[in-house]
Parts: structure tokens; C-alpha cells; sequence
């Protein structure tokens, strides 16, 4: 579908054409005209789908074609989790306004309290926030809500998850009258306190699922590796590195110590690189985001602070040296690449401390993963068996009893049950470390 057949104003139409967007993606197709009804809307879409100009345009139609209901207050207000999505989400919107006579602001926590509070002493339009700082300009009196027409949560889950009900409880309070249409958009529409929060903001609102966040991007390559121990991740990373051919990469680790130590050990072999943790403050991180975003440097090595609302198309390759502790988030990192309908390529590393977490991925997603290996670099680990359980006594009529089974069993092999399938896969055959010990004889 193209965006003319959206009924936008053609100044956006015009905007987006010079943006050079003609199709719109399955959730804009959706989002946008169920938004302009002016209905409130529920939506779930995963990352990399064009959920923010889904949001973005309807806002932006809403306040070409309709009256102010406050000369002073904000009209749209978008809510971001962290600083980073709040920052892409402004750079798109200040593109979107550019044709048009409404200006915008940010409002980040970590940045000049007193600057932001002239700012929105100039009465801006629309708003795009983080929640907990915007809250603060609120107790101050810095700017209302009462007129607000718009109100926007872009990964509501998110938001919970990092605990900012509180904040929300109050955004909504200052904002409560009929007249608001709030949008909440979320990774996924099974989140228990996603759809008790939203019982509280939305009214009766129209619910959108494009695609379940479980499922794996068509457009990326999803590949997984055995690991020894920690020299032998970084010998698979090296070889990684010499062998893909990649324009930028993305290295999520678990740890912020291992963010320094892994950017200073790329960098001996002779590759550029960043470190990004959250133990630096909001200038360090900006500057960092903003070298990588624009070329300077080949690799980024982060935590999971990046895994959400970073952007940037020359990313081709995401390589997870450690598997997150939430399934989830693996959807999310991966999902740095393969942007905007270009293909990427995925990595993980999994060791024994990552089997647990594995596993759980593999539940998450609910298919068997395969597994690769690099010539010359094959591991001995190929995953822990999962202990049989012992046959329980039959009770039915007709059946042995449990004695006489256990007697009948005397010298035949019992099979064991394993967390993975023996089969060939790539490079590494899925065959198993240790075998099972026979059961002892009564």
C-alpha cells in the first residue's frame, strides 16, 4: 500500500516522499488509519517494522486538521523508555515537522534541567520525553497538560519493565480529560501489566497485532556457535571478524567490564571500535552514539543499553558474545540489524554459562536452533543433558507392578532424554559429550 492512499495531508505526503518512503509497512498500514479515527490504539509490532512513523504521521494529521484545545500546552506528548529510543524518535520527528509551523522538544533525563524548562516555557507542540524527567517539569510547573490531545508510549513494556508506573500513573492524571487519544504501543500484546496499564489509559481501544515479538526476523541470518570458555569466544570472535565481511557490527555483552576490556582487545587486531555501558554519563553516551552513527568507528561494544531504539543502517552484523538473561531481549539486539528491508546477519557465542539462557531462547521462540562451527575452531561443549526421570509404579489394572518392571528391566539399556536432537548440523555435528551412564542393576 502506498502512504497517498492513507488520506494524509499532503504535506506529509510530501514530507515522506522526500524521505524516500513510498510503501508503507504492514503496522503503518494498520496503525495510521485506525489513529486518525481518533480512537485510542493498542498496538504490538516488532523492532525494525516502522512503528514510529506509524504514530508520528497520525499525530502530526491530527494537528494540521483540528483546532488546538490549549493555546499554551503541548498537543502531542511521545514517551520513550530510554534516551537512546527518545532520541531516534525526535530525530524523525523533527523531519516530519520540518513543512509545517509547529515546532518540538526533547526532554531527557542526565541533560540541563534549566535549559528544558525555557524550552518548554516556549510552549512546543509536540514533546518527546522520558518519563521520569518530564515528571520532575511537572511537580515544577514548568508546562500543563491539560490541553494535551495526543498522548504516545512507544514500548509501554519497556516503560514498566524499567519501573515507570509511577510516572505514567501521573502523566495520565495531568492529562485526564476526555477529549486526549492515547496510543500505546508495545513488543507484545502478552504482557500482563501492559494489558492491566492499558485497562487504566485506553478507552475502548482498537487492538493491532502485526507480528508476535518471538518471532525471528525473515530478513536476518540467525547463527549459533559452541564455546569452550572465554579464550575460545574470542578466538571464534576474531575469526568472526576476519571472515564477514561487515560495513558496522554491534557486540552485546553481558557485563560493562567486558564492554573496555573486548573494545581494547578489537582494537589490537586492528579494528576500530566504542564502548557503550551505562556507567557512563548522558554527554559520554551521546558522543558515543553519535561517532558510531556516523561511521567513525567499525564496531560498537555495549550492553544491553543499546539493544532498544538504536538505528543506524550500515549496521550489517550483530554479534552476541553472551546470550541475554531475558529471552526477549535477544529479539531486540538482533534486531539492530536487518533494518528497513536490508538483510543481516546474527551471531551468538553460547558456553556452559550460557546454556541456561539459551535454552530459554529456544523455548521463547519455540523452534530448534542450529548450530555452526568455524573450521580449526571447534568446541568440545555441545550443550548439558537434561536427567531422565524414572518411570513411576503402574497403578492400572493388568500393568506390572513396579518390582516386577524393574525386574523385567534387568540388563536392557534405558535411553536418556537430551535438551537437543543429534543431528548434523553445518560444520558441527550435535554429538554428545558425555555418555549416558547405564542404570545399576538391582
Amino acid at each position: 500500500m502506498h502512504f497517498s492512499e492513507l488520506a494524509l495531508d499532503r504535506r506529509l505526503l510530501a514530507t515522506v516522499a522526500h524521505l524516500g518512503f513510498n510503501q508503507a509497512t504492514e503496522i503503518q498500514q494498520q496503525a495510521i488509519p485506525a489513529a486518525m479515527t481518533g480512537r485510542d490504539l493498542l498496538a504490538s509490532s516488532r523492532t525494525g517494522s516502522g512503528k514510529t512513523l506509524a504514530y508520528l504521521l497520525p499525530a502530526m494529521q491530527r494537528l494540521l486538521k483540528n483546532k488546538a484545545l490549549s493555546k499554551r500546552d503541548p498537543r502531542v506528548l511521545v514517551l520513550a523508555p530510554t534516551r537512546e529510543l527518545a532520541k531516534q524518535v525526535y530525530g524523525q520527528l523533527r523531519l516530519v515537522v520540518a513543512n509545517t509551523p509547529y515546532h518540538s522538544e526533547l526532554i531527557l533525563g542526565g541533560e540541563d534541567f534549566n535549559q528544558q524548562s525555557k524550552a518548554l516555557a516556549k510552549d512546543p507542540h509536540l514533546v518527546v520525553a522520558t518519563p521520569g524527567r518530564l515528571v520532575d517539569h511537572l511537580e515544577h510547573g514548568h508546562f500543563y497538560l491539560h490541553g494535551l490531545e495526543m498522548l504516545i508510549l512507544d514500548e509501554a513494556d519497556r516503560m514498566l519493565d524499567l519501573g515507570f508506573a509511577k510516572e505514567l500513573n501521573a502523566i495520565h492524571k495531568a492529562a485526564d480529560h476526555r477529549k486526549r487519544q492515547t496510543l500505546m504501543f508495545s513488543a507484545t500484546l502478552d504482557h500482563a501489566q501492559v494489558n492491566e496499564f492499558g485497562a487504566k489509559l485506553l478507552q475502548s481501544p482498537t487492538r493491532i497485532r502485526i507480528d508476535a515479538e518471538a518471532q525471528i526476523h525473515a530478513d536476518i541470518h540467525h547463527r549459533f556457535l559452541f564455546a569452550d570458555h572465554l579464550d575460545h569466544k574470542e578466538a571464534l570472535l576474531k575469526a568472526l571478524l576476519e571472515k564477514q565481511d561487515f560495513s558496522q557490527l554491534i557486540l552485546f555483552t553481558a557485563t560493562r567490564s567486558d564492554t573496555e576490556r573486548l573494545s581494547s582487545l578489537v582494537q589490537q587486531w586492528g579494528y576500530s571500535s566504542l564502548a557503550l555501558s551505562g556507567e557512563l554519563n548522558q554527554s559520554g553516551r551521546n558522543q558515543i552514539m553519535q561517532a558510531f552513527s556516523a561511521g567513525k568507528a567499525q564496531i560498537l561494544i555495549t550492553t544491553d543499553v543499546a539493544s532498544r531504539g538504536l538505528d543506524i543502517a550500515r549496521v550489517s552484523h550483530v554479534v552476541n558474545f553472551d546470550l541475554p538473561k531475558h529471552a526477549e531481549e535477544y529479539v531486540h539486539r538482533v534486531g539492530r540489524t536487518g533494518r528497513a528491508g536490508a538483510k543481516g546477519d546474527a551471531f551468538s557465542l553460547v558456553g556452559p554459562k550460557d546454556w541456561v539462557n539459551y535454552k530459554k531462547l529456544e523455548g521463547f521462540l519455540d523452534q530448534t536452533l542450529a548450530f555452526e562451527a568455524i573450521p580449526g575452531l571447534e568446541a568440545e561443549f555441545k550443550g548439558f543433558a537434561i536427567k531422565a526421570n524414572k518411570p513411576k509404579p503402574a497403578s492400572k489394572k493388568g500393568k506390572p507392578a513396579a518390582g516386577k518392571a524393574r525386574a523385567a528391566s534387568k540388563g536392557k539399556k534405558v535411553k536418556k532424554k537430551f535438551a537437543f536432537k543429534l543431528t548434523e548440523v553445518g560444520d558441527a555435528p550435535m554429538t554428545i559429550k558425555r555418555k549416558p551412564k547405564a542404570e545399576p542393576e538391582e
